[in-house]
């Protein structure tokens, strides 16, 4: 059968470096880094004191107040950053089929938060089992496409997938594939994450996946620099509006970019570490581009998962060379996770957004914290260090991978 081809018609995003899409964009370009001092409880017993988490964000300015305390934050991230896509996108002033009309989302801890409170409710009091009546519709991670969809009356296909730190990668391939398999007309997909809580930080602490660079957090997230000492986590969501191209063409929409191919792939190998050689994040970028028919010489830019870990940088530079050869040191490559921190399961998300934007606006955000070079990394390649390139950008490539071994990538590029 013929595929339909799918672009992007609308963004949405929440991050720690702003709370809507441009304001995340101008902070991108500026190099400015999230992390600070925990606010949302006291930090201070834990190994690691600081995160990357939204400022200035308040759900009572997006919804009623009774209806945002029958949501988790992820919830809540995810209608807010769904709100702004859908009112970029224009969609529904269309008058669209909405049973034509779907959300995939991505989430790869849910409601964190809730579980926690209801947890220590229940330990604290007597023993009679007390729950809230929202504990379970609150926590569950399939809800956040749930709530979007009946907040816009969406009747088209409707899940949340959950693999971990590539939780938003897969559900914007599936969003892709659903779309161009004739599926859908559109699709909100995205992710969102709300981790930045005692479980959150004293599970990730325990793993010693985080940093600890408690006297310096601005420039705790450091991704291929020697010093590098584990990721910084972070909270938000992103949105994007997928749609058919002839149904966006049909309504007048502005398109941002076209979504070219889809991979994924498993390690195989280690329930947190990423296999040594980089062999499976080196499959999906391969499968990535057999899906969009590109060869690798036609990649710009690849926006690296990338979070600071002293393995996993490596690994994924490795993938890198594998894949590209030669070609490796022509691309620019950077982790915007220096400066948002690492999202989890809504970190694809935002970065598929930093890769439609650096496509249309062809400029590649940097990788800021660079300090030291790493002689396990060859410096030759383009880490887009510490400040923005201006570079003519048609095909961008995003990765993301998470525990367990799960590999995506995404190929954005310019709509023609």
């Amino acid at each position: 059968m013929q595929l339909k081809r799918v672009v992007v018609t609308g963004l949405g995003a929440l991050t720690p470096i702003g709370n809507d899409v441009s304001s995340y964009w101008e902070a991108l370009l500026a190099g400015k880094s999230g992390a600070a001092e925990i606010q949302q409880f006291d930090a201070s017993l834990f190994k690691t004191h600081f995160a990357c988490e939204l400022k200035g964000f308040n759900v009572e300015d997006h919804m009623d107040k009774k209806e945002g305390r029958k949501l988790d934050q992820f919830s809540q991230y995810a209608v807010v950053t769904a709100t702004e896509a859908i009112a970029d996108s224009g969609i529904m002033e269309s008058n669209p089929n909405c049973d034509r009309i779907g959300v995939v989302w991505g989430s790869g801890v849910g409601g964190l938060k809730t579980f926690q409170d209801e947890a220590e409710n229940f330990f604290a009091g007597d023993g009679t089992p007390r729950f809230n009546p929202f504990f379970i519709p609150k926590m569950i991670a399939d809800i956040a496409s749930g709530h979007i969809s009946i907040k816009f009356g969406l009747r088209g296909p409707n899940y949340v997938t959950v693999s971990a730190c590539a939780s938003s990668t897969n559900a914007i391939i599936d969003a892709f594939n659903l779309i161009r398999l004739g599926k859908a007309d559109a699709i909100v997909t995205g992710g969102s994450e709300a981790a930045v809580n005692q479980m959150g930080m004293g599970g990730f602490n325990a793993l010693k996946a985080l940093s600890t660079r408690n006297d310096a957090p601005l420039t705790a997230s450091r991704p291929f620099d020697l010093d590098r000492d584990g990721f910084v986590l972070g909270e938000g969501s992103g949105a994007l509006i997928l749609e058919e191209l002839e149904h966006a063409l049909k309504r007048g929409a502005k398109i941002y970019a076209e979504v070219a191919g889809g991979g994924m792939s498993g390690d195989a190998y280690h329930m947190t570490a990423p296999h040594p050689e980089g062999i499976g994040a080196r499959n999906t970028m391969l499968a990535a581009l057999e899906d969009a028919e590109m060869t690798a010489d036609q990649i710009d830019y690849v926006n690296v998962h990338g979070t600071s870990t002293p393995l996993g940088d490596i690994a994924e530079v490795k993938a890198i060379q594998a894949v590209f050869g030669e070609h490796a040191y022509n691309i620019n490559i950077s982790s915007t996770k220096s400066m948002t921190g690492h999202l989890l399961g809504a970190a694809g998300a935002i970065e598929a957004i930093a890769c439609v934007l650096s496509v249309k606006n062809d400029i590649v955000p940097p990788t800021i914290n660079h300090f030291t070079d790493d002689p396990e990394l060859d410096t030759k390649l383009n880490f887009t260090f510490n400040t923005a390139q201006k570079r003519t950008v048609n095909v961008a490539l995003s990765n993301t991978f998470g525990f367990g071994g799960h590999n995506t990538s995404v190929i954005v590029k310019k709509y023609a």
